[in-house]
């Protein structure tokens, strides 16, 4: 099987009868301003239920097995706080990640009506996706998920059921990093709680009936661990503490090592200014070249400020023309 080359489905693309606008039905009423946006994809739902189940659960075990039954109230506090919000940032993220349209391009744009009011000069050149009947922008591609064309798309990723673009790739950016240092938080606090747990309370939970009697326990002391009132290691008993704080160590460095790769690669893919889709084809560089700073500016906004690590705020990308051409 001989593989055709990406260039050679642009060649066709600029041919003027593969457009064939006569065939495009015209896009439908466009919805009110502020319309949500929502994928309808059953596994991306389920991976976005899954990642809100994953950050709860390791709230619950923060707070209510090593956080709230401890008796240093300033340590408890302070790391009550921080945990909360980054927590918080990290779903408030996750959610405009998933609910931010990603820079859909209008679908079945491609009529005549349309490519008439573009007024093109001579020697400019317009993609038609065959999938959406739509005129693609220059570095726009296909989702086959999301049944659109995405401006500047990097990836469609199903874990915020939205595909990654010009729109939301900051957003995306943000649930990483604030995941990824959630999860770097819990591991320190989980082994700090083992340390202390097994130096203290979970030493004579473990002692048998010799060593019982040579220290002078009782069993009614040994058991009074398991009463909530008695330790400041949990409120659960040791066995499932230690179950408890097993799956979280393992749920923290898995996705400790995921999202910072996953952070790696956006930084680096922002400051290139290359998408996910452009590096794996391989495609020829057609947009000017800006600096690494410049490029950061465009995805989180103009100029630098503490709203680049707020995923409330809306980061503004300047009055760039939707539609690109090349000559």
């Amino acid at each position: 099987m001989m593989l055709i080359p990406t260039h050679h489905f642009r060649d066709i693309e600029r041919k003027p009868e593969y457009l064939q606008p006569e065939k495009c039905v015209p896009p439908p009423y466009p919805g009110p301003v502020g319309t949500m946006w929502f994928i309808r994809d059953g596994c991306g739902i389920a991976c976005a239920i899954v990642t809100w189940f994953l950050v709860l659960y390791a709230e619950f075990v923060v707070l209510f097995v090593m956080l709230i039954p401890s008796r240093d109230y300033v340590y408890s506090i302070i790391n009550g706080i921080v945990f909360n919000l980054l927590a918080f940032l990290a779903l408030a993220s996750h959610c405009r990640a998933m609910l931010t349209d990603p820079g859909a391009v209008p679908k079945g744009n491609a009529t005549k009506e349309f490519i008439e009011s573009l007024q093109l000069k001579p020697g400019q050149v317009v993609y038609k996706c065959p999938k959406c009947c739509s005129i693609k922008p220059d570095r726009a591609h296909h989702c086959s998920v999301c049944k659109r064309c995405i401006r500047k798309m990097d990836h469609h990723c199903p874990w915020v059921n939205n595909c990654v673009g010009e729109n939301n790739q900051k957003y995306f950016v943000l649930f990483t990093m604030y995941i990824a240092l959630i999860s770097l938080h819990a591991l320190i606090m989980v082994g700090f709680h083992f340390l202390h747990c097994f130096e203290e309370d979970w030493t004579t939970y473990g002692l048998n009936r010799e060593e019982m009697a040579e220290t002078g326990i009782s069993l009614h002391e040994k058991m009074q661990p398991l009463n909530v009132s008695s330790t400041e290691c949990s409120s659960f008993s040791p066995p499932t503490t230690v179950i408890l704080l097993i799956l979280l160590c393992f749920e923290g460095l898995l996705f400790l090592i995921f999202t910072s790769v996953m952070f790696g690669t956006q930084v680096h893919s922002i400051c290139t200014d290359e998408t996910g889709i452009e590096q794996l084809k391989k495609e020829e560089r057609r947009w000017a070249k800006k600096t690494k700073w410049m490029n950061m500016k465009a995805v989180f906004g103009h100029p630098f400020s503490l709203g680049w690590a707020s995923p409330f705020a809306t980061p503004d990308q300047g009055k760039a023309d939707p539609y690109q051409y090349v000559v």
